[in-house]
């Protein structure tokens, strides 16, 4: 190998081992070598025990993947592109034709709008269920029926589900239940020990997360897991999984493990402000609702009493039906420290109008939603923030 060319490729030299630092090596890969071809047959890659190629894992992606299922309370986590790919693989994965699928009438719209297009192209059905009322999941359920979403709390209205409930019926029927829990984190309560009133537990199958929210805490970051406890249900997922091409980025799986240490404290930070903003929405004469799980008046407080102590810093309050929806956005755009966007859990707080008319099939309630979610800056200046926003509105 005489050619310099040839050994900027092939080039001999190995690092000692033996390094350690506090942030895990990234490690990235398409191509995976293997020492011989025995090698090359002997290797395996659905437990785990060894690499065969980029989308089928290398040590960063094993180290969060690990990381998330202890974070979740289960045993295997996969990783995939997003919160909403998440979301997808577990229907794919466990969905044929004829099949149905109940999902909550409060969950994340593009959960519903995935149910409404791909899966009714690909004859499966649905149906939406009042997210309050275990009773009607109840009735719901019928021999097609393979798989309940839940939610907790609803998206946007914030609703807080009887969980373990819901999951208990759905055991009981023979149904697998897949949990929405980004608004959790893994932080806020154990998806698959959740308590039930007379004693003992019962628990999700599935787990899965938008790891763009509190997980990265960067917004910079797009990336979702799907965590099990049940080892041949994993292997179902794994394998749609692998048969997908799903597969996320080694300097973005390096972003989000590097976020993990403080993602507590920034949840807790969020969950104090949250709820120092929303008590402040309380007193005001503008809005009729404020929906955040802590707050007593709040749909399901004491479900999400039973379960936890922890809330995210995410609520929505719904302002008077005497404003107008142009009011309400000129309150919006009246915000100075409060951007608008979608996504939460990041450093800059977010906000965005809604209208429940065309999210949910019997509103509520009537009027305005705003949802808010609370990044890192000094609630004391949040709170001014909308003071003067709402002088645009006038009362």
């Amino acid at each position: 190998m005489t050619d310099p060319r040839t050994g900027l490729i092939h080039h001999p030299y190995e690092p000692p081992a033996g390094f350690d630092a506090p942030a895990p090596g990234v490690f990235k890969a398409s191509t995976v070598i293997f020492k011989d071809t025995a090698a090359l047959h002997a290797r395996a890659w659905k437990d785990k025990t060894g690499y065969t190629y980029g989308l089928h894992g290398t040590p960063t992606t094993f180290t969060l993947e690990a990381r998330i299922a202890s974070l979740e309370g289960g045993l295997q986590t996969l990783l995939v592109p997003s919160g909403l790919a998440a979301i997808s693989l577990v229907d794919m994965a466990l969905l044929k034709h004829g099949d149905e699928v109940l999902i909550p009438d409060n969950a994340y719209g593009p959960n519903k709008e995935f149910a409404r297009h791909e899966l009714a192209a690909w004859g499966i059905t649905h149906r939406f269920f009042d997210p309050m009322d275990p009773a009607a999941l109840a009735a719901m359920i019928g021999p097609a029926t393979r798989l309940v979403w839940l939610e907790a709390p609803g998206s946007v209205t914030m609703e807080f589900p009887d969980l373990p409930a819901f999951v208990r019926i759905a055991k009981h029927r023979g149904v697998l239940t897949a949990l929405d829990n980004t608004w959790g984190a893994g932080l806020a309560f154990n998806a698959f020990d959740l308590p039930l009133a007379e004693g003992g537990s019962v628990g999700v199958d599935i787990s899965v997360q938008a790891l763009t929210k509190y997980a990265s805490g960067g917004a910079d970051v797009l990336m979702g897991s799907v965590t099990t406890r049940d080892e041949a249900l994993h292997l179902r997922l794994k394998l749609c999984h692998m048969r997908t091409g799903w597969g996320v980025g080694a300097n973005d799986v390096e972003l989000v493990l590097r976020a993990l240490p403080t993602m507590a404290l920034r949840y807790d930070a969020q969950d104090w402000a949250g709820r120092r903003l929303a008590e402040w929405w309380e007193a005001r004469p503008e809005v009729t609702h404020v929906l955040h799980p802590a707050l007593p008046e709040s749909p399901g407080h004491d479900h999400w009493q039973r379960l936890s102590r922890r809330t995210a810093g995410l609520f929505s309050v719904v302002f008077d039906e005497r404003y107008s929806a142009a009011q309400v956005d000129a309150f919006v755009d009246a915000l100075q420290l409060f951007k608008i966007g979608f996504s939460w859990a990041g450093p800059v707080s977010l906000v965005v109008p809604y209208g429940l008319a065309s999210m949910r099939a019997k509103p509520t309630w009537k009027g305005a939603v705003v949802r808010f979610s609370l990044g890192l800056e000094a609630v004391d200046d949040l709170i001014a923030d909308c003071a003067q926003a709402l002088t645009v509105v006038g009362r």
